[in-house]
């Protein structure tokens, strides 16, 4: 899995930017989390795509950059939790051990 992380504000807006030409999905992780660990293990171990970018997001170290994307997409906040993010919105969400990589490619690809 080539996770591309996410620390800032910038690289939020540019990952909104750049889901109008290809969808985007952030992976919010707590490192505190065993269910979080597991999620991502998932997620590591599935066929990798590249009709998507992963933006991993360790939301213990980075909460604010965390909290804004609750707020802009208007999704409640969750860990572990993945986004979907097509057009510059939210087009799919879901948490704990409900994340799939094979729901977030179809998302995608809606």
């Amino acid at each position: 899995m080539n996770w591309i992380k996410l620390t800032d504000f910038a690289q939020l807006d540019n990952l909104v930017e750049r889901s109008k030409e290809k969808p985007q999905v952030i992976f919010k992780h707590s490192t505190r989390c065993s269910i979080s660990s597991t999620a991502k293990h998932r997620l590591e171990q599935s066929r990798e795509s590249d009709v998507v970018d992963f933006y991993y997001l360790d939301l213990i170290s980075h909460r604010e950059v965390s909290n804004r994307i609750s707020d802009s997409f208007g999704v409640p906040h969750a860990s572990p939790q993945v986004l979907v993010i097509r057009d510059g919105k939210c087009v799919f969400d879901e948490s704990h051990l409900g994340i799939r990589m094979e729901d977030i490619l179809e998302q995608a690809a809606a």
